[in-house]
């Protein structure tokens, strides 16, 4: 144990100079830190620790999401089809309608179509129970299963597109996570006033294509129409057809622009999106065509010629913000579900800044007490720790800094509680020197025994404690994902400064000494 390679000695030199250098933006101001990018080197590190909602500042949501509109969405898909597709089978039908989990229909002649019904039936929902009685009556009920993959579904979506809206914003350090079955939490930090934020999130955004039926008056409409509101005209209404020529999922851009001076929307189709938006102004030349978005007309022009380009223009009296909200909605595309604020509630800046001063003055406390007694207890070898202490201190915020964490109070914690484990390893080191000490062998003797019989106590104790930080991490959310993210980075760090570090100086101190008799 009291040999060093020389790879070894420059390895952990290295290490300590690539610690210092990406620790070192953390406490440096920012004038140095920018003139030092700007005149010395582009590539010394800039990056620094992200600080938390409760340390900084910001606001806490908590979404909910309307999974039941979804399923009645899909009940409603589920009806359109069975009775396209039972018209297109000549099959016999009445009574089709949708129940609270399903649909229901009745075969006017059972005997001669019930297993085309049946297997139209068991192929509208893969997971949903079908029953076809003999009197001709089917039943397609969406089960357990069914329904909590439609659940899961909605939230996964959900959450990737309220990522995706929040980080076009600039949001940075985001946290957006699943709460429950049906409940998303977003944290912003740095967000004072979260109203922009929560307008992006509550528009479902989803925008469709349609015709408008001019056979009919604004106030009437026929089973396959819809009369939607008009957002150009308002109080004025217009009947469209219900179903979508186009849809948003079909946009792979858009971005707010200018024309004539007004803000507008342009948009740009994938291609089939282009190919069916060739056709279908093609075919409807000089008819007016709806832009929907949710449940308003935004815009109602008409086509004066095929648009074969796959490109277009979304005008409607928009301000720049509008503009740019709208064009940040589509890029990101349309919720699954409506999101209802069920929580609310903001972290001022004042009071993080208390919680930063607190943890450094815990933190500092923790570290001149460890400091003092490891110096007071072990003479140089307690100096010898306590300098690894402090490297260990800067390699915890260095991997911080690089792996781009967000610290947060618990990560304090963490991290406070790292600096009793980290002189851990060194007591149990000392303790066994002395014992050997104690029993006549010679200094070197002693010392090489004593590194080499405590490794396994020290490997097995910081082994099980990174067990348990694991574990916290995979089960536990928000708070203690942060508590468990700095202790186990603390784990490694002393890990590496008891075995490597102080060891290290250590044997440089023997070598350069030979002591024929140790104080420790």
């Amino acid at each position: 144990m009291l040999q060093f390679e020389r790879w070894k000695i420059i390895l952990v030199l290295l290490l300590s100079v690539l610690g210092v250098f990406y620790a070192a933006p953390n406490v440096a101001p920012q004038q140095t830190k920018a003139w030092l990018i700007e005149h010395v080197s582009s590539w010394l590190p800039s990056q620094t620790v992200n600080l938390g909602l409760d340390l900084q500042g910001g606001s806490h949501l908590l979404l909910e999401a309307d999974t039941k509109a979804v399923i009645n969405d899909r009940l409603d898909s589920m009806v359109d089809t069975v009775r396209n597709k039972l018209r297109k089978d000549d099959i016999g039908y009445i009574d089709l309608t949708a129940k609270r989990d399903g649909l229901t229909f009745k075969l006017r002649n059972p005997a001669q179509d019930h297993d085309a019904a049946s297997r139209i039936a068991r192929d509208l929902e893969q997971k949903a129970d079908v029953n076809v009685g003999e009197d001709g009556l089917v039943d397609v009920t969406l089960g357990e299963n069914a329904i909590n993959d439609i659940n899961t579904h909605v939230i996964e979506q959900s959450i990737e597109i309220v990522r995706r809206r929040i980080d076009e914003t600039g949001t940075k350090e985001p946290v957006i996570q699943r709460q429950g079955t049906n409940r998303i939490v977003v944290e912003l930090p740095g967000v004072d006033d979260p109203q922009r934020i929560k307008e992006l999130l509550g528009r479902t955004a989803k925008m469709s294509f349609h015709l408008v039926d001019l056979d009919t008056g604004a106030g009437e409409s026929s089973p396959g129409d819809e009369k939607l509101p008009m957002r150009e005209n308002p109080g004025q209404s217009i009947v469209i057809k219900k179903h979508a020529v186009l849809t948003g999922d079909m946009l792979v851009d858009s971005q707010p622009t200018f024309e004539q001076g007004s803000p507008v929307v342009s948009f740009r189709f994938n291609s089939a999106g282009t190919q069916r938006f060739c056709e279908v102004t093609k075919e409807n030349t000089g008819k007016p065509f709806a832009i929907v978005l949710d449940t308003e007309v935004i815009s109602a022009p008409r086509i004066n010629e095929p648009i074969c380009g796959g490109s277009g223009i979304i005008s409607g009296s928009f301000t720049v913000k509008d503009a740019h909200d709208l064009s940040l909605l589509l890029r990101a595309g349309a919720l699954p579900a409506p999101l209802n604020v069920v929580e609310e509630r903001s972290v001022g800046p004042t009071l993080g800044s208390d919680s930063v001063a607190s943890g450094k003055m815990a933190a500092g406390f923790a570290m001149l007490a460890v400091l003092i007694l490891m110096a007071c207890s072990y003479g140089l070898f307690g100096i010898f720790a306590d300098i690894a202490l402090v490297l260990n201190m800067i390699f915890i915020f260095a991997l911080l800094s690089i792996l781009q964490a967000t610290l947060t109070l618990p990560g304090i914690a963490g991290i406070i509680l790292t600096i009793g484990i980290a002189v851990d390893a060194n007591v149990l080191i000392y303790e066994r020197i002395r014992e050997e000490l104690r029993n006549g062998r010679t200094v070197l003797a002693a010392v090489d025994t004593g590194y080499r019989l405590a490794l396994a106590t020290i490997i097995d104790s910081n082994l099980t404690t990174l067990i348990v930080a694991i574990i916290l991490f995979s089960f536990g959310s928000g708070p203690v994902k942060g508590f468990a993210v700095a202790m186990s980075i603390g784990i490694i760090t002393s890990l590496f400064a008891a075995i490597m570090l102080t060891r290290l100086m250590v044997v440089t101190w023997l070598r350069k000494t030979r002591p024929t008799k140790l104080d420790i």
